[in-house]
């Protein structure tokens, strides 16, 4: 697979990786050398209307354009991470708990819960917004694994993600007890996911 060199238009030239600062994802030395960032300097926030083109037939938005909103905002802050493109890799258990009505304000909130050599989880919260009113509603969250991906599509080693917030430290012990659990599975199944 081969990116788009548009992409890395705006990178600076030191994270390019062409410009052989990150080096293969098998030189550990490249890897520790990495310089980590805050969890607060990827932080994301994107809304956009809920409107009728994606409506189900009730008038809610559709729980697919949700996820596909959640996928946008969790790219967000993985590529302000990394400042590499990304790939979804994984999205973990997603339950719907407040209906998005047309019309109303989707605000998705993401951030870096932590990094794991070349991939990384993204919390992403889902709120609702009557502007009229001014309330917000929490509807959705999900954990979305990205990978970071050079010009050719290789894999890349992600900076690490320095939690500073009592919240952020929670999220970040969180984030690796999922990830030893999604490996279990992974095993348990014979890696065939």
């Amino acid at each position: 697979m081969k990116v788009p060199s548009s992409l890395y238009a705006n990178i600076p030239a030191m994270a390019h990786p062409e410009s052989g600062s990150i080096g293969p994802v098998g030189d550990a030395s490249a890897a520790a050398g990495l310089k980590p960032r805050p969890v607060r300097e990827s932080t994301s926030e994107y809304s956009e209307f809920a409107l009728p083109t994606d409506a189900n037939m009730f008038g809610y938005l559709l729980g697919g354009r949700a996820m596909h909103l959640m996928d946008l905002a969790g790219a967000m802050a993985a590529m302000r991470h990394t400042r590499h493109p990304v790939v979804t890799a994984s999205v973990d258990h997603m339950n719907f708990l407040h209906p998005i009505h047309i019309g109303q304000l989707v605000i998705l909130l993401s951030s870096v819960n932590r990094v794991f050599r070349t991939s990384m989880e993204v919390g992403v919260k889902v709120l609702v917004e009557d502007l009229m009113t001014g309330q917000r509603v929490h509807t959705c969250s999900a954990y979305l694994t990205f990978v970071a991906i050079d010009a050719e599509g290789n894999r890349v080693a992600v900076p690490p993600a320095i939690p500073e917030s009592e919240e952020e430290k929670r999220r970040y012990e969180e984030a690796g007890q999922r990830r030893a659990y999604r490996l279990e599975l992974k095993n348990r199944e014979g890696g065939d996911r």
